[in-house]
């Protein structure tokens, strides 16, 4: 049984397309929610090896915490480092200065 669900567009870089692609897939004969980054290039178009797999079994579980994110949640804060009861800044201040300098990831 392969059932696809939806695709969203990830990006491009250099050439190479690149879509979320859910969908409902049997793999060594079971049943699962499948989401995967599928590519489109000029040397190979389909799934690759980044994704995962949600068992059947436990699909029910997934679904009721992905309803449990909120827009709420999804919105960045405006200064993560800054908090209102100042627990942040000693811990700033402790670590050592060569840490600002390296890029944030």
């Amino acid at each position: 049984m392969d059932k696809d669900i939806g695709k969203i567009n990830k990006g491009e870089f250099q050439g190479t397309t690149t879509d979320i692609v859910v969908g409902v897939r049997e793999y060594n004969g079971r049943v699962g929610v499948d989401i995967r980054e599928f590519t489109t290039s000029e040397k190979y178009t389909g799934p690759t090896k980044k994704g995962l797999r949600i068992p059947a079994a436990s699909f029910q579980e997934f679904k009721e915490m992905i309803n449990s994110i909120s827009e709420e949640d999804l919105k960045a804060d405006a200064s993560p480092e800054e908090s209102s009861d100042g627990a942040n800044e000693s811990s700033e201040s402790a670590e050592p200065k060569a840490r600002e300098d390296m890029p944030d990831y």
